[in-house]
């Protein structure tokens, strides 16, 4: 019996945000998915019913977990702390793919991210804000967006930046990885997502870009409409 080839458009992508962040810095990607009629579901992650000082890693990947056990065999795609964590999940969920964008490293990956000053039990990206530091985070976004991103920061629990920090242990998936390295990321070593890949038999694409910059800056969309074609090429699915 022949078979044949075909995209499976039915495979949904569940997209994780960073530390610090929120669903808006999807905002781009999801229209890029929308625009070619793919799901593109961005759950918030939010702080435990104890409160953000109480929050730690596991409440965040719990909510992942709920958010991609109600998908059948997502996409997952997960930046910096997202990365973590949709690493950390993607062979639990039976994940179709899997796309990190700057993720922090898990454990035994070196070099390690640069340990973060932290005062205190909530880092106050929000409530102490300054525009000169989104200036500075996202050089390669116009003023328009650097202002929008400046106005939603939020603040994070110093707990789940700690435990990443430390690393998480995972299980390698068994579904195809690639791995994005911004080439202007000041927050995760290039050599450590590039030895990231290597450890999980990942494709690799290094992009000059800063670490949030992949998502909303100059080049998100550009970047996105990318990683849609391979997720699409990735996810063939053999029928009768």
């Amino acid at each position: 019996m022949r078979t044949m080839q075909r995209n499976d458009m039915t495979t949904p992508t569940l997209a994780i945000h960073g530390a610090g962040g929120g669903a808006w810095e999807w905002a781009i990607w999801q229209r890029v998915w929308q625009a070619q009629a793919r799901s593109f579901v961005v759950p918030e992650l939010m702080p435990a019913a104890a409160g953000l000082a109480r929050t730690g890693l596991d409440d965040y990947v719990a909510q992942a977990r709920a958010a991609a056990r109600a998908l059948l065999r997502p996409c997952l795609i997960g930046a910096s702390l997202g990365g973590l964590i949709a690493l950390a999940l993607a062979k639990e969920v039976e994940a179709s793919a899997l796309v990190l964008v700057d993720a922090l490293p898990p454990l035994g990956v070196a070099p390690r991210p640069p340990a973060k000053a932290v005062d205190g039990d909530i880092v106050p990206w929000a409530s102490r804000r300054r525009f000169a530091s989104t200036q500075r985070a996202l050089p390669d976004a116009d003023a328009p967006t650097q202002h929008y991103a400046f106005r939603r920061w939020r603040d994070e629990s110093a707990a789940v930046l700690r435990e990443a920090a430390d690393g998480l242990a995972v299980t390698p998936p068994r579904c195809p990885v690639l791995v994005i390295a911004a080439e202007l990321d000041e927050s995760v070593p290039g050599e450590a997502s590039r030895t990231l890949a290597q450890q999980l038999g990942a494709a690799f694409w290094p992009l000059r870009a800063s670490h949030v910059g992949l998502l909303v800056g100059r080049r998100a969309a550009d970047a996105a409409a990318h990683v849609l074609a391979w997720t699409q090429a990735v996810t063939l699915t053999a029928i009768p």
